[in-house]
C-alpha cells in the first residue's frame, strides 16, 4: 500500500521539485546578469520538462524501457490533444508564424523519425527494435540543432520577449536548488516504482501505465503553464510551451534516455507513434482551417474528444 500512496504523491514532489530547480537556478543566473530570454529558453524550458526526464532516467536505469517510451508518447499526445485542447477552450491560441512553419513542422519530424528508429525489425529485418545508443547520439544532436535555432530566434525576439524572473539571495537560491534536485530524484523514483507494482497488481502493460497515468502526471507542469498563459492571452505562450516540450521530449529525454540504455520498442506501440504523428499533424492542418494561424474553441472541444478517444482505445487494446 506504501507503494501506492508514495506514487500518488511522487507527482507532487516532482513538480514541486522541478519548480524549486527552476526558482532557484533562474535567480542565481539573474543575478549572473545572464539575460532574461536566455534563462527563459534553458533553465526555464528545462525545467518544465524535468518530470518527464527524470522518470525516464529512473526508468531506463531499472530497466523498465516501456514506461520510459510510453512516458514520452503518452506526454506528447496528452501535450497536443489534452493541454492545448483545454487552454484553447480558455482563449483561442493565437500563433506566431515562426511557430506555424518551423517548430510545429520540427515536432512532427521528431514523431516520424523517432517512429523510423525504433522499428529496426520492420525495415531493417533484424533480431532487436529500439533506441540504441547510436539512436540517442542521433537524436541529441537534433536537440542541439534546436537550440542553436532557439537563441537565434531570441536574439531577434529578445527586446519584445521577457520573461519575469524572481531574485533570491544565494544561499536561499542554493537551497531551492538542492531541495528541487531532492524532489525530483525522490518523486521520480516513486513514480517508476509505483508504475511498475500497478502493472503488475492488474496484470496490465507498463507500457499502458507509462502511456496514461504517468504521460498526464508528467505534463501537469506544460497544462499549468499553458493554462495560465491562455487565461493570462499570452497565447504564443500557451502554444509554444506545448510544441517546444515535445520536440525536448523526443530529442533531449529519449536521447539521453536511450543512451542510459537502450530501449526495446515493441511493434504494438507502432500505434502510439501513429498517434502522435496524427497529433503533430492535426495541429499543422489546425493552422490553416477556420481561422488562419488560430487554435479556435470548437477546435479544442474536438482534440479533447479524440483524445478521450485515443485513452478508450488505449484500454481496450492493451
Amino acid at each position: 500500500m506504501i507503494t501506492y500512496i508514495l506514487f500518488v504523491i511522487g507527482f507532487v514532489v516532482l513538480i514541486k521539485g522541478a519548480d524549486l530547480l527552476v526558482d532557484g537556478a533562474a535567480s542565481i543566473a539573474k543575478k549572473l546578469k545572464i539575460s532574461s530570454i536566455v534563462i527563459g529558453l534553458t533553465i526555464v524550458a528545462f525545467g518544465t520538462s524535468a518530470p518527464e526526464l527524470i522518470v525516464n532516467i529512473f526508468a531506463s536505469a531499472s530497466g523498465n524501457t516501456e514506461i520510459a517510451i510510453g512516458n514520452i508518447l503518452g506526454s506528447n499526445i496528452a501535450n497536443i490533444l489534452l493541454i492545448l485542447g483545454i487552454s484553447s477552450i480558455i482563449y483561442p491560441l493565437v500563433t506566431k508564424e515562426n511557430t506555424v512553419w518551423k517548430e510545429i513542422p520540427l515536432c512532427l519530424l521528431g514523431a516520424i523519425i523517432l517512429g523510423v528508429m525504433a522499428n529496426d525489425m520492420l525495415i531493417d529485418k533484424t533480431l532487436f527494435s529500439g533506441l540504441t545508443r547510436i539512436d540517442g547520439i542521433v537524436l541529441i544532436a537534433f536537440f542541439i540543432i534546436f537550440l542553436y535555432y532557439t537563441f537565434g530566434i531570441s536574439k531577434i525576439s529578445a527586446d519584445t520577449e521577457e520573461t519575469e524572473i524572481k531574485e533570491f539571495g544565494y544561499l536561499k537560491s542554493s537551497v531551492f536548488i538542492i531541495l528541487g534536485l531532492v524532489g525530483l530524484s525522490l518523486g521520480g523514483k516513486w513514480i517508476v516504482d509505483g508504475a511498475v507494482k500497478i502493472a503488475e497488481l492488474f496484470d496490465i502493460s507498463q507500457s499502458l501505465i507509462g502511456l496514461t497515468v504517468v504521460a498526464i502526471g508528467t505534463s501537469l507542469p506544460e497544462l499549468a503553464t499553458s493554462a495560465i498563459a491562455a487565461y493570462k492571452k499570452q497565447t504564443d505562450i500557451a502554444i509554444g510551451n506545448v510544441v517546444g516540450s515535445n520536440i525536448f521530449n523526443i530529442f533531449w529525454i529519449l536521447g539521453l534516455s536511450s543512451i542510459i540504455r537502450p530501449l526495446p520498442f515493441q511493434v504494438d506501440s507502432n500505434w502510439d507513434i501513429v498517434m502522435t504523428i496524427l497529433s503533430s499533424l492535426l495541429l499543422f492542418a489546425i493552422m490553416f482551417i477556420g481561422k488562419k494561424h488560430t487554435v479556435e474553441r470548437w477546435q479544442g472541444v474536438v482534440m479533447i474528444l479524440m483524445y478521450v478517444g485515443y485513452m478508450v482505445f488505449l484500454v481496450s487494446s492493451k
